[in-house]
């Protein structure tokens, strides 16, 4: 899998906020592009992150998983492994805590107690050997615990049962919401584990005695506040006061008292809590310094964005900027016309070239073409106006794949190269790409194709669905039958029921393009008559 963005990544960003009381957008620009769009509509606001109290309404063993009533149009999906704790990724942790603690130890006894260089290796060799052997044992034993049976889902959960999930992925088609027992809070600082019992600490956090900081804040916290869950450090709390991080442990125990309040008086299903809007969640989970404004057309909006920032970033305070022109915000920084870009499927690059984007049930696929491109005036190779579009065109597509929030399997089509440092070196511009990239994803290099395929999680619905619909008269497709089909269709229907018809003809109500085709097959219908008429009268004469 990739890693996430690195600070490395120097562009201008700009978030452009747009909110009108019924509905809010928000865009996100890098270096004066439209790279990233939410929506959030009051009447049908996402589910994921959201926690309810749920009612199990069917166990399926043969799928070791279950179905779980949440109070929404369709049951939530909720497997096994996300009924099970699973500890090992925050234990790795502290492990690591206490390797170093021992590296350190074994490093002060070698140093001190040599006789000799060549006594010194011997024991150095005797000791990696048992300690070899020791780590052998540990993982040998590591993987007897793996190796037995993990409870079924049927041991865990029974029909009828009440259980707290939180949303792990929206509702997609007809899909309903991928659920899990493992309910995770994030803050600006800190992310709250209400289910299992541990403290954790980013890795990214090196100082050792930072690190022992911010444990023993949230130690102390838990023990005066008698504040049961685990808590894992982020990376942001590093060096930020104590006030900063009680700030976080203050606002997630009321949250969890509340919740468990909720969850005792009322009866499933019910939410016992809400993901807040989409506005104060993007500045909590996207907000860093790159940002050099945050542009926000609503005042009421305006107004939480600035006691947001204030409390979790008040030194970006200044940033948020009131848009208080007449002319629409997305049309004043381009966005809008980017957005009807996005809807349509072929997308056409700076020097000419263009991508056709294609999506299916199954999965994308995206086709590059030189299109007017045709490379330099002067003398050059067709394998650097290949290689020029091609790259041009690794850009944009990991662009619209972010714009687009396509997900799944997404197979990159690009112009075929005969040379293999081009083929690789697009494939290092997708991949460079995709580190820019929030969401889970991971690209492969067909080589024997020319084929780039990228695996992308979804966790909410495209683009494309949120801001469309079916067309009604092609279901979707695409396409519709053709005039001269539906007059073969008419026809024949026509020729299969003639016989139980009386009256001297049939009425026809059609669209008028079927029935300008009619009229002009009878048209040549009764020119041809004439024409076997008159070579009748010729034949006679």
């Amino acid at each position: 899998m990739l890693p996430r963005p690195a600070r490395s990544f120097l562009m201008n960003k700009e978030m452009i906020i747009s909110s009108n009381g019924h509905e809010t957008r928000v865009a996100i620009l890098e270096d004066d592009q439209l790279a990233e769009l939410f929506v959030e509509r009051e009447q049908n606001r996402g589910v994921v992150g959201n926690v309810y109290k749920g009612r199990v309404s069917k166990v399926l063993p043969g799928m070791q998983s279950s179905f779980v009533d949440i109070g929404l149009e369709r049951d939530g999906f909720l497997y096994v492994s996300d009924v099970i704790a699973n500890l090992d990724e925050y234990d790795k942790d502290d492990d690591d805590d206490e390797g170093a603690k021992g590296a350190k130890g074994a490093n002060g006894a070698n140093g001190a107690g040599a006789d000799g260089a060549n006594g010194a290796r011997a024991r150095d060799r005797r000791r990696r050997r048992s300690g070899a052997a020791a780590i052998g044992r540990d993982r040998r034993d590591r993987d007897d615990e793996k190796r037995a049976p993990e409870p079924k889902i049927e041991e865990l959960l029974k029909e009828g049962q009440d259980v707290i999930v939180q949303v792990a992925k929206e509702p997609l088609g007809t899909k309903g919401a991928r659920l899990t027992c493992h309910v995770t809070l994030p803050g600006r600082f800190l992310v709250f584990m209400p289910t299992v019992d541990h403290i954790g600490i980013s890795r990214k956090i090196d100082s050792r005695d930072e690190r022992s900081r911010l444990r023993g804040i949230v130690k102390e916290f838990r023990e005066q506040h008698s504040f049961s869950g685990g808590v894992i450090i982020r990376t942001a709390a590093s060096g930020r006061s104590k006030e900063d991080i009680l700030a976080d442990l203050n606002y997630f125990y009321k949250i969890w008292v509340d919740m468990r309040q909720r969850g005792e008086q009322r009866r499933s299903p019910v939410t016992v809590y809400q993901e807040p809007s989409l506005v104060a969640k993007l500045l909590r989970d996207l907000l860093t310094d790159d940002y050099s404004a945050i542009r926000i057309d609503n005042p009421v909006e305006h107004q939480r964005a600035l006691e947001f920032i204030g409390r979790i970033m008040p030194n970006l305070g200044n940033r948020v900027k009131r848009y208080d022109k007449d002319f629409p915000i997305f049309e004043e920084y381009g966005v809008q016309a980017e957005l009807d870009k996005a809807l349509r499927s072929k997308v056409w690059l700076k020097s000419g070239g263009s991508i056709v984007i294609n999506q299916t049930e199954a999965l994308v696929a995206i086709d590059v073409n030189t299109g007017r491109y045709v490379g330099k005036k002067t003398a050059g190779r067709l394998e650097d106006t290949i290689i020029k579009t091609n790259l041009e065109a690794a850009k944009e597509i990991v662009r619209q794949i972010r714009l687009r929030d396509l997900g799944g399997i997404i197979v990159c089509d690009f112009i075929d190269m005969e040379e293999k440092k081009n083929r690789q070196k697009v494939f290092q511009a997708v991949e460079q790409e995709l580190r820019k990239d929030r969401a889970p994803s991971k690209a492969l290099q067909v080589s024997d194709f020319g084929l780039v395929i990228v695996t992308r999680k979804r966790v909410k619905q495209s683009l494309e669905r949120v801001l469309t619909e079916p067309c009604p008269y092609c279901s979707g497709a695409g396409t519709i039958k053709s005039s001269a089909t539906v007059c073969y269709e008419i026809l024949s229907e026509v020729k299969k029921v003639g016989s139980d018809l009386d009256g001297p003809g049939v009425l026809l109500r059609v669209n008028p393009d079927i029935a300008r085709a009619l009229a002009g097959r009878r048209a040549r219908r009764a020119e041809r008559s004439e024409e076997h008429a008159a070579e009748g009268r010729h034949r006679e004469a």
